[in-house]
């Protein structure tokens, strides 16, 4: 069932399954990257973390093969509809009966602060003042469901708040504005994919919508990529824990 719980014992080792979309096409390099990222908030938290993707077949099974109520952290920027429908779905047909679903990556608290210590440092190595900088945010989007605009625009939002940057823009691979007119600024810009994976939009929409654009800045990576992230999801585990 959707976000059961059940207590957590001081000691007890707790259950975590890090799930990401994936690549249907070629499955195996995303699946490897969520493995990765698995092991690493297990190191930091002593938990039985496990990783898989939704898009290679039985892997979602065998990730969850002998747990018993795992908590659920969605590899996702959205609550769309793969987190809050497909993703329960799945769970429930690969046998579990109770699992807590934790806050997706793009909606975690803490992930604008990142992003923000994260921009400007690589600002800080161009020899280029904050104020004078735009600020492009690539993510997805969706013609048919609202909500990866609106965790999207969340974030940007936050960013903006901070006030450090001359403009903040975003720009969507599924939807207006277009990622090739976000990107269409004059002067200095870095851009921040708003990804949880360097995958297929990464390695194709982006760069084909930054050339259209004349775009020559900086790049980050996506975001579900950098080093800091598992730190955010082994602080998040921890105040789960906390709370029960």
């Amino acid at each position: 069932m959707y976000s059961t719980r059940l207590p957590f014992l001081p000691g007890q080792a707790t259950e975590l399954l890090v799930v990401s979309h994936g690549s249907p096409s070629d499955p195996e390099p995303q699946e490897r990257f969520v493995r990765r990222l698995a092991t690493r908030v297990g190191a930091r938290t002593g938990a039985d973390v496990r990783g898989t993707t939704l898009a290679k077949p039985g892997a979602l099974e065998a990730a969850v093969s002998g747990f018993r109520a795992p908590m659920v952290f969605p590899q996702f920027m959205t609550d769309g509809w793969f987190v809050s429908t497909n993703l329960q779905n799945r769970l429930a047909k690969a046998g579990l009966t109770a699992w807590t679903t934790l806050t997706p990556l793009g909606l975690n608290a803490n992930l604008p602060d990142l992003a923000l210590r994260r921009v400007r440092a690589e600002i800080s190595t161009l020899g280029v003042p904050e104020q004078d900088t735009t600020l492009v945010v690539a993510a997805h989007g969706s013609p048919s469901d609202p909500r990866p605009a609106r965790a999207t625009e969340a974030f940007v939002s936050a960013l903006k708040a901070d006030g450090a940057f001359h403009n903040v823009r975003v720009g969507y691979v599924d939807e207006n504005p277009s990622l090739e007119e976000a990107a269409s600024v004059d002067g200095p810009a870095i851009v921040l994919p708003f990804f949880a994976a360097r995958a297929g939009h990464i390695l194709e929409d982006l760069p084909e919508a930054l050339d259209a654009a004349g775009f020559t800045g900086p790049v980050l990576p996506p975001i579900g990529a950098w080093d800091e992230i598992p730190f955010l999801i082994a602080a998040l585990l921890q105040r789960q824990r906390a709370a029960v």
